[in-house]
């Protein structure tokens, strides 16, 4: 008999982590590997932010605090939603984890019971199902095609929901496909929801300040009849650049943050109370230095965007935010190149080329490819040139 938990079986290691751990091997064993499989910002955190955690470890912010975030990162917390979001939250509608990622599995752990459902429109981010799976969950994916942009339909939600759904998760601007839904979009959507009184929205915003094009930002809480059930995910790990501090949190209804906190208080308890302290410089602190990285960000999208599509058998949608694209492989899927999936594109691009990409159907949708353009120019300029001959080489 197994040590191992039967639940465990259900799921898989995280496909980017995998990836980008892979090219790390690869870069130790001496191979000049490019990795564009993590999705972290490859800016440093910025000094007033570094200085603030400093400041907190002099002066002995070194012992365990509340377990849901100290009392100045909440009120920091609140200020950023009606500031930004013109959304009123209070400090018991407000948690705090160690990273975004920590607070979407307190919320699936305290809220799913066996079988209830979670909608997650694919292409998806890679651990939505997997975490709702561990707590008992069902998953239920609903493809969006590129021609849809990738994004969830009314008419597809709608014909989703059943007397079993729980929640729906929204994530915009999106991982992995980097494509924002509008106002308009997300008013659609809403109409549906409600309509469906017993639906929860889970809304991952922790791309909000990634974003291009003048693309207008629109949270779904905006829409007042649906505040209530609806729990908005940010953290400070892709705005900020502090990946590494661990900082992720939530607003939303008093009774699911009191179970997210119940849920803590029996894990991890509360996160670094340094990190905190560096949280809530980097929400009150000055923010001119975002749109600046956005800029950065958006010219190498537009350079990767522009080298893909001069690849034959390779098309890309033009991304509003994130740092992602998700390229089509398909024209290259065929009895001539010897590639059947997206899985194996990217494994003898790998192997061949010594660039690391992640498979479209870890995502959720075949024949696709995630690239993250988080990296230097000079890094993307070799890793286009070296896609481009991979794909020349296979006609």
């Amino acid at each position: 008999m197994s040590i191992i938990s039967e639940n465990l079986k259900k799921i898989k290691p995280s496909p980017t982590i995998v990836v980008t751990q892979k090219a790390r091997e690869l870069r130790a064993a001496g191979k000049d590997v490019i990795g564009l499989g993590a999705g972290e910002p490859d800016f440093d955190t910025p000094d007033n932010i570094k200085n603030a955690a400093i400041k907190a470890i002099r002066r002995g912010d070194t012992k365990y605090t509340a377990v849901d975030g100290t009392l100045a990162l909440k009120k920091a917390i609140i200020r950023k939603f009606k500031r930004e979001n013109k959304l009123n939250f209070s400090q018991d509608q407000i948690t705090v984890g160690t990273g975004g990622k920590q607070v979407l599995y307190n919320t699936f752990m305290a809220t799913l019971n066996k079988g209830d459902e979670v909608i997650i429109p694919a292409p998806f981010w890679v651990s939505y199902p997997d975490m709702v799976l561990l707590a008992g969950g069902k998953p239920k994916i609903i493809k969006c095609s590129e021609k849809e942009g990738f994004k969830l339909t009314a008419k597809k939600l709608k014909k989703a929901i059943t007397k079993k759904t729980k929640w729906l998760i929204l994530n915009s601007p999106s991982n992995p496909t980097g494509l924002g839904y509008t106002k308009k979009e997300i008013q659609d959507l809403a109409k549906v929801l409600i309509r469906n009184k017993k639906v929860y929205i889970l809304s991952d915003d922790i791309y909000e300040h990634v974003r291009y094009d003048n693309f207008n930002f629109f949270t779904i809480a905006q829409f007042s009849k649906l505040k209530e059930r609806t729990l908005t995910l940010n953290g400070v790990s892709k705005s900020y650049a502090m990946t590494g501090w661990r900082i992720g949190y939530a607003a939303g209804p008093r009774d699911i943050i009191k179970a997210i906190r119940k849920i803590q208080s029996q894990s991890t308890s509360n996160p670094s109370s340094i990190s905190q302290a560096a949280a809530v410089e980097a929400l009150n602190g000055k923010q001119g230095f975002i749109k600046k990285r956005a800029n950065a960000f958006r010219q190498r999208r537009n350079f990767v965007v522009k080298s893909l599509n001069n690849i034959k058998g390779i098309t890309c949608l033009t991304p509003n935010g994130a740092f992602y694209v998700f390229p089509s492989c398909k024209g290259l899927l065929n009895k001539q190149t010897k590639l059947k999936t997206d899985t194996d594109f990217v494994q003898k691009l790998l192997e061949k080329s010594n660039v690391a990409v992640v498979q479209g159907s870890a995502f959720g949708l075949n024949g696709y490819f995630r690239i993250s353009y988080a990296t230097s120019m000079n890094n993307l300029k070799k890793a286009m040139g070296r896609i481009k001959s991979f794909c020349e080489s296979l006609e």
